[in-house]
């Protein structure tokens, strides 16, 4: 393993930091209280990862088995306890916990015993907040055909498994 090939060229840097400080307004609220908070999107840091604070409000909600073809995705647990699916089992995890899930990787992720909020990390970055957003407006009572269900899920490269 070596480092990845330069991606900046210049010779004395440049001021490119951005900062989001916290307690600022969550970027989506779901019908069932759910927060999430764009902290990183694929696009803002050039394609290399996504990174989102997730807050769950308290009814029990999350995604059931699957795996992504395209993108990686970790969780580190910031409050609370959230059951992360690793293809085998159901596991409770607290804060300081972290899962890591490569490409093809069956995972899932709910809470089931009242707020939480985790890190989710994804790379490389890809456009999450389109799905997570079609989600919320689902949540809200939007309808879409099957076909368009399963057209909607191939696009944002969730695979749904028994």
């Amino acid at each position: 393993m070596s480092y990845p090939p330069p991606i900046y060229d210049g010779e004395t840097g440049e001021v490119s930091a951005r900062a989001r400080l916290a307690g600022g307004e969550p970027d989506l609220v779901y019908p069932n209280g759910n927060r999430v908070h764009y902290l990183t999107t694929g696009q803002g840091s050039g394609g290399t990862y996504g990174l989102y604070r997730w807050e769950f409000a308290g009814p029990r909600s999350g995604p059931d088995a699957h795996f992504h073809r395209t993108i990686t995705e970790s969780f580190f647990v910031l409050e609370g306890e959230v059951s992360i699916f690793d293809g085998k089992a159901w596991n409770a995890m607290r804060p300081g916990d972290f899962v890591h899930v490569p490409a093809g990787g069956l995972h899932g992720f709910r809470n089931e015993s009242g707020p939480a909020s985790m890190l989710l990390h994804f790379a490389p970055g890809a456009p999450r907040e389109a799905y997570f957003e079609g989600l919320a407006r689902l949540g809200a009572g939007e309808t879409m055909t099957d076909a368009e269900r399963d057209e909607f899920m191939r696009y944002h490269d969730n695979h749904w498994v028994d």
